[in-house]
């Protein structure tokens, strides 16, 4: 793996703690985007699934998301009668929600397992199944710059509002025990953990995965490789476009929205990431109102982090805070 070092030491990243500016609407923009996607929600659809997975029970969930949209994800669980408690988890950029049967770990763990699609993605590496019907200004190839120049159109509150209208569909599922619920994500699906952490009601533990979307000003400068660099590209033509585009990014950072987070947090990074930079990671970490918080460093990854040794991490983590059998 060839390996540029172009982000900051390790005893820069303890310190590192950016001035970042808060738009003075912020919470009233989320607070309004979110009554309007309650005001038109329904109730979620929940199909069993036969196939391929018998020794678990999986349902094939539809839930209204972001206007009322409706949003598709997988419910997987043990099939005693719970309640169980639940991770929700995000997708990684590029792709979606996958087959039947592709996530099995956190429901073999014992926890109901609900892996959210993400609109409009899964043409890169995993399948989706959910549209994103919502046009878009000009904007530079994938999904960072669609409708960047508002708040109002930018498609990452479109996809933060699904996050959050699920962890609200946690409690009128039955068997869902809603007093324990984590979220989780491994890069983007990391990112949209943190946003659903810090909108959402009721999130009892977050467990972003070298977190995505985060310390915008300082990634789209500074960071190699894309999906960043999909920001850099379009202000290269747009020239003069720069303060709109951070103004819309100030009401999605995960740094800035990290602020709002208070429950018990586990964070990973690799030092050696050049798709996320490390001090965007330090940068949300270090912004948490978490009392509980831990931040595992991986000093010779990159972008893949700990992958499954961190999971196991997790579930030790997460078993200690949620009071499951042999914590």
């Amino acid at each position: 793996m060839a390996v540029t070092f172009t982000d900051l030491d390790l005893d820069e990243l303890h310190a590192y703690r950016p001035q970042l500016a808060e738009p003075a609407d912020l919470d009233g923009f989320w607070e309004r985007t979110l009554s309007e996607a309650r005001a038109a929600g329904a109730a979620p659809r929940l199909v069993p699934v036969e196939r391929p997975v018998r020794a678990l029970e999986l349902v094939d969930l539809t839930f209204s998301g972001f206007g009322g949209e409706p949003v598709r994800a997988w419910l997987t669980r043990p099939r005693d009668a719970g309640p169980h408690p639940v991770v929700v988890e995000f997708v990684g950029y590029g792709g979606g929600r996958g087959l039947p049967g592709e996530k099995l770990a956190w429901a073999s763990a014992g926890y109901a397992h609900i892996l959210m699609d993400t609109r409009g993605q899964g043409g890169g590496w995993s399948i989706g199944e959910t549209p994103d019907p919502h046009g878009s200004d000009p904007s530079a190839p994938g999904f960072m710059t669609r409708g960047i120049l508002n708040p109002e159109t930018y498609y990452y509150r479109r996809l933060f509002t699904d996050a959050v209208r699920l962890i609200d569909t946690v409690s009128e599922i039955p068997g869902l025990d809603a007093e324990r619920i984590a979220v989780t994500g491994t890069s983007q699906g990391g990112g949209v953990a943190i946003a659903a952490a810090a909108l959402a009601t009721g999130v009892r533990a977050v467990m972003p995965d070298v977190p995505f979307l985060c310390d915008f000003p300082r990634a789209i400068v500074r960071t190699p490789s894309a999906p960043f660099t999909e920001i850099t590209r379009f202000l290269s033509v747009h020239r003069d476009a720069y303060d709109a585009v951070l103004h819309t990014l100030s009401h999605i950072d995960g740094a800035i929205l990290a602020r709002r987070i208070t429950a018990p947090a586990l964070f990973s990074v690799g030092l050696m990431d050049e798709v996320v930079l490390p001090s965007g990671v330090f940068a949300a970490y270090h912004a948490l109102a978490s009392e509980d918080r831990e931040l595992t460093v991986y000093t010779y990854n990159g972008h893949e982090g700990g992958a499954m040794h961190h999971w196991q991490r997790q579930v030790e983590w997460l078993d200690e805070r949620f009071g499951m059998p042999g914590a």
